[in-house]
């Protein structure tokens, strides 16, 4: 009921309200915040990732196929499109890291895949299979020169890469819709022309860009007067004892180093 359905925007599982919303909030607080002291990206445990990972995929066939809101056609390719892009943009990734080091990552699986997940959201019930794979494919390319290439260029701290993964890979999807939903490419949407419903959606997700950073910032800004004046913790938990001690009292792996057994 809203104005950007009146205008005829599409979304059918949450491209521009979770996914755009969440990566330009993430890059609107990492720029307020600045960079941590020592901002190494390193993973912290490679099987948790997995696990992770795994369940997000496996979850994310309820979060795209339940938004068709009844168990019929529309939720099962929304399911196959989920299915498509997610493992195409790990591919993507994947090739991508092979490429440029010689080596492949599961990080970059992991990673390559959650980006087809959040690129294909917007768009997994208007979709056929063509249109999941060239999803796939931009999601996999965009979100990871956005992780790597230009978080690195200017030097925002996106430690989970919010913004390159979840915040590009729901615009470009958003923006995509008008194109791969179309009837050309396999797709559902015959009730405006590729060319106008394209217009129609990246306008949505830019109006979408433009209002959540402004209430980011102002939400951002209002917590800063809450707490008096500082939304970092202090530099010795920072550097230190982690957040883990100083917000809870507890860590979440109790070996020392000393008593750690190889």
């Amino acid at each position: 009921g809203g104005f950007m359905a009146a205008a005829g925007v599409l979304d059918f599982a949450g491209g521009i309200v979770v996914h755009i919303t969440a990566g330009i909030g993430a890059l609107v607080g990492a720029a307020v915040l600045g960079p941590r002291k020592e901002n190494r990206m390193v993973a912290g445990n490679l099987v948790l990732t997995v696990l992770g990972t795994g369940m997000l995929w496996v979850g994310w066939y309820g979060f795209n196929g339940g938004s068709a809101l009844a168990a019929g056609a529309d939720a099962a390719f929304a399911c196959l499109a989920t299915q498509l892009a997610a493992a195409t943009a790990a591919l993507v990734w994947t090739a991508q890291d092979v490429m440029e080091t010689g080596k492949a990552s599961v990080l970059g699986i992991a990673t390559g895949s959650i980006a087809g997940l959040a690129t294909v959201t917007p768009c997994a019930g208007f979709v056929g299979p063509l249109g999941a794979v060239m999803l796939g494919v931009a999601g996999g390319v965009a979100c990871r020169f956005f992780s790597l290439v230009v978080k690195e260029r200017y030097g925002y701290d996106d430690s989970l890469d919010v913004f390159g993964v979840h915040g590009v890979g729901g615009f470009i999807g958003t923006c995509l819709l008008g194109i791969v939903a179309a009837p050309t490419f396999g797709g559902f949407n015959t009730e405006t022309t590729m060319m106008t419903q394209t217009v129609i959606q990246c306008t949505a997700a830019l109006v979408t860009a433009v209002y959540t950073a402004i209430a980011s910032y102002a939400c951002l800004m209002a917590a800063k007067a809450l707490t008096g004046g500082d939304l970092r913790v202090p530099e010795g938990a920072e550097q230190g004892e982690g957040l883990d001690l100083w917000c809870h009292g507890e860590a979440c792996y109790s070996l020392a180093e000393e008593e750690t057994v190889v």
